[in-house]
């Protein structure tokens, strides 16, 4: 793959104090998925464009995982090649798993939907306004969202009670369903309600229900002290288009909502169980695909741990996250029971990284 300066300068300080490795071949596809050399070209587009180090890609067709590859490298200084086993951080694709939990609890009458949070996380206070489960998930809860500082917080919270402290105290940013505020914080609050009525810790709680029973074998938690097999490094450009390391973050202050790893290969498992009514039932998943409207009905693109929207005529439903290291990307086209999973190393790509993954769809939905 040609990639352009200032990408192509680092490979190619890395290439001369260690001999060029063979590019990996994909795990999961049959070598004659038809779309196969279309996405090489748009993904070798993007990375170009973008000076993208590394990048994972899956693709979820008629149900099940079709094909996956990576591209450039996991980790420039060791020269890694990323491959479909390569971890990444999941950033903000972690909402829709814990979505998933929450609604799961919801079908076993665990959970109610519109009961106070306060009912499943009792060491969160009361405020002004009463803040619902249902609220929380889709963002009208009117709970801060971190603080730069936060985001790059090197501080590790050992539970989700801990982590809850660092807002607990704090005003809400609106009155609870009145608008759309986005807040990861809003989520630590669902994974700690996840483990109260769930009966077993967060990560626990989803490995016994969604990452065995949709084959995650990589997915745990982002733990920046932990030995993680085909970890990838991060970067992040500089103004000045230079490439740098990116800087150490703990994510363990918002695990629920940004603070899992896994591959692409896991994502698009759950997509792929998502679609076959694996992890929740068909009602349940329209329901968590609904745009929820605010109180006075304004139309939002939140539903469930999702964005919900429309392309070309069709639903198109999907959640990116970006932090530290990454930028990640779930897009899923469900009439076409369709998913596209994009993993990089790069931050602050979000928005191409979605273009990137509307294209794939489009592509390979044709």
């Amino acid at each position: 793959m040609t990639l352009a300066t200032p990408l192509a300068a680092a490979l190619l300080a890395v290439a001369t104090l260690q001999p060029q490795s063979p590019a990996p071949a994909p795990t999961a596809a049959p070598p004659t998925f038809a779309a196969a050399a279309r996405i090489d070209s748009m993904i070798d587009a993007a990375m170009r464009s973008h000076s993208i180090p590394g990048l994972s890609v899956a693709v979820v067709s008629g149900g099940s995982l079709a094909w996956t590859n990576g591209y450039g490298m996991a980790d420039l200084e060791n020269f890694v090649p990323a491959r479909p086993i390569t971890v990444y951080r999941l950033a903000s694709v972690s909402k829709p798993i814990t979505a998933v939990a929450i609604m799961q609890l919801v079908e076993r009458g665990a959970i109610e939907l519109d009961a106070p949070i306060q009912r499943y996380v009792p060491d969160y206070p009361e405020k002004p306004w009463p803040i619902t489960v249902r609220q929380l998930l889709c963002h009208q809860g009117g709970i801060r969202n971190w603080t730069e500082d936060e985001f790059v917080s090197t501080r590790h919270y050992s539970t989700l009670s801990e982590a809850i402290g660092a807002f607990r105290d704090d005003p809400l940013v609106n009155e609870p369903g009145t608008r759309v505020t986005y807040s990861s914080f809003g989520y630590t609050l669902l994974g700690r309600a996840i483990e109260t009525a769930g009966g077993h810790g967060y990560i626990e709680f989803l490995r016994l229900n969604i990452l065995e029973p949709a084959g995650m074998d990589w997915t745990r938690a982002d733990d920046v002290q932990q030995i993680i097999p085909n970890r990838a490094r991060g970067y992040r450009l500089t103004g000045g288009g230079a490439l740098l390391n990116s800087p150490l973050s703990d994510t363990s202050n918002r695990m629920p909502g940004g603070g899992l790893v896994g591959t692409v290969e896991d994502v698009g498992r759950f997509a792929a169980a998502l679609q076959a009514g694996t992890l929740v039932k068909p009602e349940t998943l329209k329901l968590m695909w609904t745009p929820q409207p605010t109180r006075d009905r304004r139309a939002t693109g939140f539903g469930y741990g999702f964005v919900v929207g429309r392309r070309n005529g069709e639903r198109e439903i999907y959640h990116s996250g970006g932090q530290s290291r990454v930028s990640t990307l779930l897009y899923m086209r469900p009439d076409r029971r369709l998913a596209v999973v994009l993993l990089t190393n790069l931050e602050g790509i979000g928005g191409p990284l979605l273009d990137l993954g509307r294209q794939i769809a489009d592509l390979v939905g044709r």
